[in-house]
């Protein structure tokens, strides 16, 4: 009767209605955030499922490509992934190869066999293309004879339209580390940058990031230890973008090739977020220390893979 008179009587009823729509509220909050980790939890469980599937697709790919191909009958006579001294050795024969007026081909194929490059190898390779189509992306060098017959993946695979010459068109710097250049490694959590005079390094920065793991390790919901991880991410990402600012467009460096190396997400986040124009991208398996990493890193991306059709 007291609150009735006095009017606290609606105001108590008012607060009963608010309290119970702050206890639904936080009950959909809850669910929601536990909604939001299972989903990011599955998102990082199929993640690394991916990455161990790919590395068995690239394990048979090895197998199919050592058995002949039943449907075809085809298969290459040799392939090799070759870097260093016996790369340089590869480069130099191919290099030196003479032929007589438009009697070596070289082009550049991409991720499918054009028409018309199909109908320039036509006579030379005939079933073969088969075997360039599952190079690709890739650099194809033949003659006319059909003496020699390559594909080659190097670290940079030029736009190379078809030229017939008494030679193949093929540049160093496309196989081999040449001239002033930078190689920087990227992770979520490290960051290597060195500068090369050829192959050796004359210049050195490094350093790693406080970033938290995959998954959390208890004490908050997984919501929240995925936007503090993400935030650490971001953080780190930048330290990077400063650290190649001289790289950028404009920057005291530009003019120096730039190879961007690391995490394929992680690469393309930070080329996309700064005004980086790197002359190649590559996505390598390289871990420790940064130092190291990187050393793994050049090793890798200085690589060529070679068919012999």
């Amino acid at each position: 009767m007291l609150d009735e008179l006095l009017g606290r009587a609606s105001l108590k009823e008012r607060i009963d209605e608010l309290e119970d729509e702050n206890e639904r509220l936080q009950k959909r909050y809850e669910a929601e955030s536990e909604r939001r980790a299972d989903a990011a939890t599955a998102r990082q469980d199929a993640e690394e499922r991916i990455n161990r599937l790919e590395d068995r697709i690239a394990q048979l790919e090895g197998e199919l490509e050592r058995k002949p191909e039943a449907d075809s009958g085809l298969t290459v006579r040799r392939r090799d992934r070759l870097r260093g001294g016996e790369l340089e050795a590869v480069f130099e024969r191919l290099s030196s190869y003479r032929t007589g007026p438009e009697g070596a081909l070289t082009v550049g194929v991409d991720d499918e066999v054009s028409d018309s490059i199909r109908a320039a190898l036509d006579d030379v390779l005939g079933d073969r293309i088969a075997l360039l189509e599952d190079a690709t992306p890739c650099l194809c060098c033949v003659d006319d004879a059909g003496l020699l017959a390559v594909t080659l993946e190097p670290p940079l695979v030029p736009e190379q339209d078809a030229v017939w010459c008494d030679r193949f068109a093929l540049e160093r710097e496309w196989f081999l580390p040449t001239g002033r250049h930078a190689i920087a490694l990227v992770r979520t959590d490290l960051f290597a940058l060195g500068t090369y005079e050829d192959d050796d390094r004359v210049a050195y920065r490094g350093f790693e990031s406080d970033v938290k793991g995959s998954h959390s390790k208890g004490g908050f919901s997984q919501a929240r230890f995925e936007r503090i991880r993400d935030g650490q991410i971001d953080d780190h990402l930048e330290r990077c973008r400063e650290a190649l600012a001289e790289y950028e467009t404009g920057g005291d460096r530009a003019d120096t090739p730039l190879y961007l190396v690391g995490q394929r997400g992680i690469v393309d986040a930070l080329v996309e977020e700064s005004d980086l124009e790197p002359s190649a991208t590559a996505a390598v398996d390289a871990t420790g220390d940064p130092k190291p990493a990187l050393e793994q890193a050049v090793h890798s991306f200085w690589t060529t893979e070679l068919r012999v059709l």
